[in-house]
């Protein structure tokens, strides 16, 4: 978890300490703890909480990050995902601050569950309404936006939301200049159903469906 978090300021997908990464272990969740610079971070600072409760109890010598009820919620309800990942990526942010879903402006969009990515309506960071916006925006997909936030990205392990949110941050970078140059062709529901059939061979497409 700390390698993660380590390599998503790396790679400019993060800045500071405002990104957040959770994993599923056996019946709890092991989440990063609030507002700790990274490269100070030691395993036995991250927060475990029990996945049976939704009271906010934690073990651990420091609070859990301030998005635990989003991950907590998500890790609840999608059996299948593993971890979470949640940061503020530069095109990902700009996006999700015009609340601009991701249309199918490029096959990848596919590589997130259907023919688009879209963007959960604003509530006020680390509430469980904005967890409720972020389900809702979820639903049959392993990535969205949070209006005037960022984005979240899942995965069945940590290593593949790691690679879904740079993927995400990816195509919000290409459908951004595309508006600078008049907007995308986008493609269209046949040809992103097409799209999903394939990557069910390639093995990228597992966690959501359309």
């Amino acid at each position: 978890m700390i390698d993660g978090c380590l390599e998503m300021n790396r790679q400019g997908l993060n800045q500071g300490t405002s990104g957040n990464i959770s994993v599923r272990y056996k019946d709890r969740m092991l989440i990063t703890p609030s507002a700790t610079p990274y490269e100070s971070m030691k395993p036995e600072m991250m927060a475990s909480m029990p996945l049976a409760k939704k009271d906010g109890a934690w073990d651990g010598p420091l609070k859990p990050s301030t998005e635990w009820h989003f991950h907590m919620d998500i890790l609840r309800k999608r059996s299948e995902i593993g971890a979470v990942v949640h940061l503020h990526s530069p095109y990902a942010t700009v996006l999700a601050i015009a609340r601009k879903p991701i249309p199918a402006c490029h096959y990848m969009v596919a590589v997130f569950g259907g023919s688009d990515v879209r963007c959960a309506g604003y509530e006020r960071y680390g509430t469980e309404a904005l967890s409720r916006e972020a389900l809702t925006a979820l639903e049959g997909r392993t990535a969205c936006l949070l209006a005037n936030h960022g984005m979240i990205a899942l995965g069945e392990s940590l290593e593949k939301a790691l690679w879904t949110a740079v993927e995400l941050e990816t195509l919000a970078r290409q459908y951004f200049n595309s508006l600078l140059i008049g907007g995308p062709v986008l493609l269209s529901e046949s040809e992103i159903d097409e799209t999903l059939r394939g990557f069910s061979d390639y093995g990228l497409q597992r966690s959501a469906g359309k």
